[in-house]
């Protein structure tokens, strides 16, 4: 199962890094992504990353602000936020797939979820 963590409270405009590793197991040879999720609504794709750091997919409502990558040595993968608004506010959940390309969006086709951590942007 993965744990993400690094999430907090932080002003509009401000950083975070969140990190996903895996308990007991490595992430190293799957895709993994991001996704957020606030009470009431669908789970949404941030980003996703490939099993080789070769290929990274970010959400339109978070490029030019969040980057994706991963540490082998680590066996981890973060996800950096930067420019961060109220509307990033939410519980940030990381998974592993193994599906194609065009699916890689989907939340359906990840598993290995584990529990999230919490980002709040203040006004």
């Amino acid at each position: 199962q993965l744990q993400a963590y690094g999430g907090g409270l932080v002003q509009t405009g401000g950083s975070l890094r969140l990190s996903c590793a895996a308990s007991g197991g490595t992430l190293n040879s799957y895709k993994v992504g991001w996704f957020r999720q606030v009470p009431g609504r669908e789970r949404e794709f941030v980003s996703t990353i490939t099993w080789n750091g070769g290929t990274t997919i970010l959400a339109d409502s978070v490029k030019g602000r969040f980057t994706i990558s991963r540490d082998y040595a680590r066996q981890s993968v973060y996800l950096h936020m930067n420019s961060l608004t109220p509307e990033d506010t939410a519980v940030y959940f990381c998974a592993v797939t193994r599906t194609v390309y065009s699916s890689l969006k989907d939340p359906d086709k990840y598993y290995n979820w584990g529990q999230g951590t919490q980002v709040t942007v203040s006004s």
